[in-house]
């Protein structure tokens, strides 16, 4: 099969980690790969050419750019003949014009998130005005299809759940001696326990409230640290954040890594703070090293942790139960161990690339192009 991936770029993320790994299994499987970034290619990039499989970038500057939509237009031209994939909006909406009168045979979508807030934002109009164009969507968990669908999306082809994967095999279960090990190489005393996330350092991840819940925990034996991996425009305010909370030492900014399978194993408790979340990437790596869970109960959060099982959810915003979720796990280690059993049980049997892989090929077979509104409007 013919499958071209469009994407805004593939800088370090959840939605690029999910394009790299389903594009590489797919061209190893016998399928004719390329990906096609709106803006710069990015730091992922390299990674897919090293497997064969082509990257280019058409370089969009900021608002309209007419010579980039060209440069889209061309390169799915060759392409129009097989699936044409996109992810997000902004993606999608650009292919969508970029094809208009060319008749793909399948061009399909994938919202990585739960939506913008703002239904009426430029971005969302435009993403809904390429819906007569497309053949399908695929949304990442119920919560999001339902988001979608209650705000009136109705792609010709309607909305399908393909939860995302990972390389399971490729996350070592979290250790005694691992979590020494990480605590040594941080800067910290070997017995000092980890709590760690990985995301970008904006508002949306809301990584202040796992700051000043390390300043709340009640009831923990021993050091306690925060580790937080990615970067971000919230940075410097972050590290402030810390300073105010009387936590500074004992917190550690990583920055963006390319080691975070390494790292995670290092941990003793994966804590999300986000605001939003789609079928987080973060969660699904934590469960594959064997981490008990706290995360807010957001999007697909509930969809991963079994509340009680792999971990606890709490609500978004509410810093004192961060706290004490993360206290009551970092406090019963006997409880802590069954979900770590938990989280790495369910991650092999529900979260591998593979499956992932599986869904999207199933999704593509079921959006063949069809006469109708989409046939008028590519004649």
């Amino acid at each position: 099969m013919k499958i071209t991936h469009v994407v805004e770029n593939l800088e370090r993320g959840g939605l690029e980690r999910v394009v790299v790994d389903l594009a590489g299994m797919q061209h190893q499987a016998g399928h004719d790969c390329k990906v096609v970034c709106l803006f710069e290619a990015g730091a992922l990039a390299p990674e897919l050419r090293r497997q064969g499989v082509s990257v280019h970038a058409c370089g969009k500057g900021a608002g309209p750019d007419v010579r980039a939509l060209l440069r889209l237009r061309l390169l799915l031209r060759a392409r129009r003949e097989g699936v044409i994939h996109t992810h997000n909006a902004t993606a999608h909406y650009h292919a969508a014009f970029a094809l208009f009168g060319l008749a793909p045979s399948r061009l399909v979508n994938t919202r990585h998130g739960m939506g913008a807030e703002d239904g009426n934002s430029r971005r969302e109009r435009l993403y809904r005005l390429s819906m007569p164009l497309t053949h399908g969507v695929a949304a990442v968990c119920e919560a999001a299809r339902d988001r979608f669908q209650s705000h009136g999306l109705r792609p010709p082809g309607g909305i399908e759940v393909v939860r995302n994967g990972i390389h399971v095999e490729r996350f070592r279960p979290s250790s005694l001696p691992l979590r020494r090990q990480l605590a040594v190489e941080l800067g910290f005393p070997e017995g000092t326990r980890l709590v760690g996330t990985v995301g970008r350092l904006n508002a949306v991840k809301e990584q202040a409230g796992l700051i000043h819940a390390l300043s709340r925990l009640q009831g923990v034996d021993g050091d306690v640290a925060l580790v937080l991996v990615g970067d971000g425009p919230l940075r410097g305010e972050l590290e402030r954040c810390a300073q105010q909370a009387g936590v500074a030492e004992r917190v550690r900014f990583l920055g963006d890594r390319g080691d975070v399978h390494r790292l995670l194993p290092g941990l003793e408790v994966f804590a999300l703070s986000s605001r939003s979340e789609g079928y987080s990437i973060a969660l699904l790596e934590a469960a594959a090293s064997a981490l008990p869970i706290v995360a807010t109960d957001v999007g697909g959060n509930a969809e991963i942790v079994r509340h009680g099982v792999m971990g606890e959810l709490v609500p978004a915003g509410d810093t004192e139960a961060l706290a004490a979720a993360l206290s009551r796990v970092l406090a019963d280690q006997v409880a802590a161990e069954r979900m770590r059993i938990a989280a790495r049980d369910w991650a092999l049997r529900e979260a591998s690339l593979q499956s992932m892989a599986r869904r999207y090929m199933a999704f593509y077979e079921s959006t063949q192009a069809s006469d109708g509104q989409l046939g008028v409007l590519c004649r």
